[in-house]
């Protein structure tokens, strides 16, 4: 009995693995730039493109986040953008609206900025509650806090983080000092 060419039946192998290999390459290249994009929009250069006021960059300058004696100095993603893969993806999705504004001219002006300050400040003090300040702590680590260091009153602050307080309760102003007039003397322009 004549026996069918395995011709056909090879074809249909080459060609599944022409496109798994087709496959893996996409996935590869898709990974490489889903990871650079991501790296891109979350250098500070990226960040200052839209927030391009002198007004919060001027006052991140004025804090312990900006430049300090240990040299360990957070970027505008390490406190705006949760380092968890979800809560990053959330964050750069609402983002989008973010540049969406900038494009339409909202906060142009430092005329406008300073409109919109308190609403943008509200927002992200909600984001740091809402997350438990989960970027404050991924560099602040309570339990390795040398408390005796600490003034009487940090040591009672720090006691009541276990009591439903998260860090912004006290310090709110960490990345952007307060620049008022009033805060510089009552001592409160600083993020410490």
């Amino acid at each position: 009995m004549p026996t069918e060419s395995a011709g056909p039946a090879r074809a249909p192998r080459r060609l599944i693995a022409v496109v798994l290999a087709l496959g893996v390459v996409i996935g590869i290249v898709g990974v490489a730039v889903f990871n650079f994009s991501l790296a891109a929009t979350s250098t500070d250069e990226f960040c200052l493109g839209c927030h391009n006021h002198a007004i919060p960059y001027a006052r991140h300058q004025l804090t312990v986040h900006y430049k300090n004696e240990f040299g360990v100095v957070p970027g505008c993603s390490d406190c705006h953008v949760q380092h968890d893969f979800l809560p990053k993806m959330q964050r750069k999705m609402e983002a989008a609206r973010e540049v969406w504004g900038h494009f339409r001219g909202v906060i142009d002006t430092d005329e406008k900025y300073l409109a919109h300050q308190p609403e943008m400040k509200e927002r992200e003090l909600a984001r740091f509650r809402s997350s438990d300040s989960a970027t404050c702590r991924s560099c602040h680590n309570v339990e390795r806090m040398d408390l005796e260091a600490q003034s009487p009153k940090a040591r009672r602050d720090h006691a009541k983080l276990g009591q439903g307080k998260t860090c912004v309760d006290c310090h709110e102003d960490a990345g952007h000092a307060v620049a008022s007039e009033e805060a510089s003397k009552s001592g409160d322009s600083f993020d410490f």
